[in-house]
């Protein structure tokens, strides 16, 4: 990998004085990653001996996300990941790999004495994770330093922790030091704590080719425009897909498809159990092409009725299936189903996915998928808890073709684009479940 030399706020962050903690936040593709891991690499080099961590959600987007980058900027020999093992060797020093995508992960650190951690997105752990890792920071002379984009403006990260910066670049370069503040009396108000935040949009990494830029601001629109370039901490509420006019997006005839890709399957018992079939046209566009609405029945009613449908409406390459829904998947299975999956259930990532979509008039929908064409106008934010906890979260009412429609884009993703004509942003790879 070449690294471009950083300047503009990258190179500010990297002169700034560090803290017990050190946050750079914002917009994707700023440099606020490679920035932070060339601070990384300079820590475990010459930072106090004793046990470094890297963490977040999962140890496979770790290696991802952050492993994979250095190993390119450090070569193979300096930078060995130990697979089994949870461990990567970096400049000599054996470093702990640990995710982190419930509460009980705190368990997993508990006792540690750190040197030093890295976090990644780290406005997406657990609070309670987040906590027993700072306290473990007990080495003289210990760093943290993590990454994240913006979430909503009551968001615990936010509000216990980044408002309470002792020094922060802001979006605009300018610079807020409070550090002689850090000596007022404990439970003051005005006490900052000792961490440093750089908050970073996308137009401060000036190594960005201008085309690409563009295409990357394209990828997002409206509240996800505001977090993913502005870098803003914006409150989700109103429409989740305000973006949606059945006049762009309601077809009443379908190009030829190129492959039927995918089934979501939102599977109920005691509420109604929904399917949204999708194709990708010739034209470059995502279709709904069908969607499946059958009755409360059994498991294994559904099941025969799914493959009479399907023997109608044309087989997908793969079924996505709510992962909660794992009596379900077995039973399509002992009944000769193949190519059926646990789906991607990242709510956010995925409304972010399938909004970019919508606003790039890449995903059109039949007419006859009335329950999908009317569910879309009432999936709404839940703004009462976006302001009491600081959560993105839909109200879950009438939302099991929205659902569905989520399933099958989200997982399906690796299928589809090849043949998609814009970039939309990727929702993180996770396992799926058998």
């Amino acid at each position: 990998m070449i690294v471009n030399p950083l300047v503009g706020k990258g190179l500010a962050a990297a002169r700034a004085p560090k803290a017990r903690v050190n946050v750079y936040e914002g917009s994707v593709r700023s440099s606020k990653t490679i920035g932070s891991l060339i601070e990384w690499i300079r820590f475990i080099r010459q930072g106090p001996d004793g046990n470094l961590l890297m963490t977040g959600r999962t140890q496979r987007t770790i290696i991802n996300n952050l492993v994979l980058p250095m190993q390119e900027m450090l070569g193979t020999q300096r930078c060995k990941i130990n697979y089994g093992l949870g461990t990567v060797d970096i400049l000599g020093r054996t470093i702990l790999l640990i995710g982190a995508d419930n509460e009980a992960a705190r368990t997993k650190i508990q006792g540690l004495t750190l040197a030093g951690a890295y976090v990644d997105e780290a406005s997406t752990l657990p609070e309670s994770y987040w906590n027993m890792l700072v306290s473990r920071l007990s080495v003289r002379g210990a760093c943290l330093w993590a990454t994240c984009n913006p979430e909503g403006p009551r968001h615990w990260f936010k509000l216990k922790w980044l408002d309470k910066a002792a020094y922060w670049i802001t979006h605009d370069g300018s610079i807020r030091d409070r550090r002689g503040d850090l000596t007022l009396p404990e439970g003051d108000d005005k006490r900052p704590i000792d961490l440093h935040r750089v908050s970073f949009i996308l137009d401060d990494n000036p190594n960005l080719d201008a085309d690409y830029v563009a295409s990357v601001k394209s990828m997002y629109t409206g509240l996800w425009y505001r977090r993913m370039i502005l870098g803003e901490w914006a409150l989700a509420d109103g429409a989740v897909y305000d973006m949606f006019d059945p006049a762009r997006h309601v077809v009443d005839e379908l190009p030829e498809m190129r492959t039927i890709v995918a089934l979501g399957v939102d599977h109920g018992i005691q509420n109604p159990t929904r399917g949204v079939l999708i194709g990708i046209g010739t034209d470059g566009c995502l279709y709904v092409v069908a969607e499946w609405n059958p009755p409360k029945c059994t498991d294994a009613e559904r099941s025969q009725l799914l493959r009479a449908w399907l023997d109608q409406q044309g087989w997908p390459e793969r079924i996505f299936v709510d992962p909660a829904a794992k009596g379900f998947r077995n039973q399509l299975r002992v009944d000769g189903f193949t190519s059926v999956f646990a789906a991607n259930n990242r709510v956010v990532p995925g409304i972010t996915l399938v909004s970019s979509l919508l606003d790039a008039d890449r995903l059109k929908i039949h007419r006859s998928c009335t329950a999908l064409i009317d569910e879309i106008p009432g999936y709404v934010w839940d703004t009462k808890k976006a302001e009491e906890k600081g959560e993105d979260a839909v109200i879950k009412l009438d939302d099991h073709s929205v659902d569905s429609l989520r399933y099958a884009i989200v997982t399906s993703q690796t299928l589809w684009r090849p043949y998609v004509s814009i970039p939309t942003p990727t929702v993180d790879p996770e396992e799926v479940a058998a």
